[in-house]
């Protein structure tokens, strides 16, 4: 998830104004789906369903660059939520509903 946040990053210091309007069109939804798509596999890791990627990437996009008023400080606050959630805490020790644990092999029978 740091990668994608890091070409965002890239992409707006290095695209001038006119350029970002034309070519934000693509580059946006891309990272989107990117996003989508790993926040929801870490957050069937934890054990939680991967549409709680909808409220983390409505946050981020809600604060960035940074955040201006006391909606977006609510928003600050599910995306600090969810660097704790998903960035510090292991996942879950064995299966879960979303299948077997990521980082255990399963036993050879």
């Amino acid at each position: 998830m740091l990668v994608l946040l890091a070409v965002a990053a890239v992409y707006e210091a290095l695209v001038g104004p006119t350029l970002h309007w034309l070519t934000g069109w693509f580059v946006y939804p891309a990272l989107l789906y990117c996003g989508a798509c790993v926040l929801s596999k870490r957050l069937h890791d934890r054990g939680r369903s991967g549409w709680w990627a909808a409220l983390i990437l409505a946050s981020v996009v809600a604060v960035w660059p940074h955040p201006v008023g006391f909606l977006d400080f609510l928003f600050f606050v599910v995306v600090v939520w969810a660097g704790i959630e998903l960035g510090v805490m292991s996942g879950e020790q064995g299966a879960n509903r979303y299948g077997p644990n990521p980082l255990r092999a399963p036993l050879s029978a």
